[in-house]
């Protein structure tokens, strides 16, 4: 009885290893399973034995053994408990890479009879791979002059794991410029993008630093990050620009040429280029083109001509600074520029009315000559004080700035004196003050007075007598004389009268002599 049932399940094992041998080969002769990558040594993958319809007992009778195409020493079968098991480290993506499909083709093969089984093992991907961007830094060279919404292409990451794996999302370091553009189906996007949101201004922010990070779709996610380092190109958008839209100098008139009068400096905050200067004169007011320069390159400006205070007082210069940029961009300032005078004209006398001759009986106050001063200079350089001397019965009446009466102080006697030589002195108040100077009015000179501290020209028209001196004091010497007519009008008449003029007659010839020399 025991025999039998021994039989019978002999035959039982037989028959359904004749089934499961037909099943084999009329399906698809494989046995699947599957296993995920990185699974650790000794990790179960399948009671392969049982699933083939092999006894235990028959697995090392039978020779059961394993045989794999490339890789076969990452799985192996425990011939005790017929289960196949993880031997070594699978990793999918050192398998196959980025392919789709991953599995391991074994071949089990047992003895007696002869049987092969072939057994497909595929291998799942996990998340073990993170996003990698190719560059450490990615830079982009945008001009200044972009307009909103323009875009700019980046590289993207790359994951080595596949599917939700791979599935990268992008965002960007958080600013007010830029934002990202991903790809997606919606928007028909073939590349990940910078995009502009709003003008930039390279004198503002030259420079930006953004951090690109992409996360895969894993669980648990993985990321990986990128710096994006963005330098904004200039454009010649700015003009150059004076320290001071006015500057205001004052210089000393006769000032020698190549004098500094002040430096200008322009700056312009763009770069290369587009911020180097070079200046140059518009206009200076009034009809002063040539009394100043200006070095085109480090603005220097300097006096180039005579500055005459008594000429112009004020001069008015419009300065321009060009950068050399395409276009080129100005700037402007105005220069003040401020002549001071110095005492650099002497004082001049006009004798208005004057009489060589005084009857002695003429009364006090009696007006003898009528005596304008005056000088070109400003300030105290052109206040002018007249003295008269030595002491006589003449006096100086002031009776105007800078008009005099020479007027009788006190009784004439002719038989005490008959003439007396005065000297008018014209003096400014200059430091150091300048006297009455080889100057005469319009008019032909026809008296010459002399004393001992030099020469004295005069010149008598029917309306304006003009006395002016060259000598060491700077003085006008004029001569009067009690017996003289009043009121000489003819040349003939005054120079038959010259011998009541002491010094007169002798030295006519030699003042006609050196004024008609010159």
């Amino acid at each position: 009885m025991v025999g039998f049932q021994r039989r019978g399940l002999g035959t039982l094992r037989l028959l359904l290893s004749l089934l499961l041998l037909a099943y084999w080969e009329t399906g698809s002769g494989q046995l699947h399973y599957s296993v995920p990558e990185e699974a650790k040594h000794g990790t179960f993958v399948g009671r392969i034995a049982q699933d083939l319809g092999l006894e235990l007992t028959e697995l090392v009778p039978r020779l059961f053994r394993v045989a794999s195409k490339g890789r076969g020493d990452l799985l192996e079968v425990n011939l005790q408990n017929g289960i196949l098991f993880v031997n070594g480290r699978i990793d999918r993506e050192e398998l196959c890479r980025r392919s789709a499909e991953c599995s391991l083709h074994l071949e089990v093969i047992v003895d007696r009879p002869l049987q092969v089984f072939h057994v497909e093992v595929e291998v799942k991907d996990i998340n073990d791979n993170p996003p990698v961007f190719s560059l450490k830094e990615q830079k982009l060279l945008i001009y200044e002059s972009k307009q909103p919404e323009s875009r700019f292409p980046l590289e993207g990451a790359s994951d080595a794991d596949i599917e939700e794996n791979a599935v990268l999302a992008y965002r960007l370091s958080q600013n007010e410029y830029f934002s990202l553009e991903s790809p997606t189906n919606s928007k028909q996007t073939k590349r990940l993008s910078l995009v502009l949101k709003k003008s930039l201004d390279r004198e503002k922010i030259p420079e930006f630093n953004l951090l690109l990070t992409a996360t895969d779709g894993g669980k648990p996610e993985l990321t990986g990050t990128v710096q994006l380092f963005v330098q904004v190109l200039d454009v010649n958008d700015n003009d150059p620009e004076f320290d001071q839209l006015e500057y205001r100098v004052k210089l000393m008139e006769n000032i020698p040429e190549e004098t500094l009068v002040i430096k200008l400096n322009a700056t312009d905050r763009d770069e290369g280029v587009n911020r180097e200067v070079t200046y140059s004169l518009l206009s200076i007011k009034p009809n002063g083109r040539h009394l100043f320069t200006l070095d085109e390159n480090n603005g220097e400006m300097r006096v180039n001509g005579s500055l005459d205070y008594e000429e112009n007082k004020f001069y008015e210069i419009e300065v321009q600074a060009t950068d050399k940029g395409t276009p080129p961009m100005a700037g402007h300032c105005t220069v003040w520029i401020e002549i001071l005078d110095t005492n650099d004209n002497s004082p001049k006398i006009i004798v208005n009315s004057l009489s060589f001759s005084v009857p002695e009986d003429a009364q006090p106050s009696t007006v003898i000559a009528l005596i304008s001063v005056s000088d070109l200079d400003s300030g105290v350089n052109g206040q002018v004080t007249c003295s008269l001397t030595p002491a006589t019965p003449f006096k100086l009446v002031s009776t105007f700035k800078n008009y005099y009466s020479l007027v009788l102080d006190s009784a004439l006697d002719r038989e005490t004196t008959s003439d007396y030589e005065l000297v008018v002195t014209a003096r400014d108040g200059g430091s150091p003050p300048l006297w009455a100077t080889g100057a005469c009015a319009p008019g032909k000179p026809v008296l010459v007075c002399s004393s001992a501290v030099g020469s004295l020209t005069y010149s008598q028209q029917r309306r304006q007598r003009v006395c002016s001196a060259v000598v060491p004091s700077n003085t006008d010497l004029m001569a009067f004389s009690p017996s003289l007519t009043p009121n000489l009008d003819r040349e003939d008449e005054r120079e038959r009268q010259e011998s009541g003029c002491n010094h007169l007659g002798q030295l006519k010839n030699s003042f006609n002599q050196a004024y008609f020399k010159d």
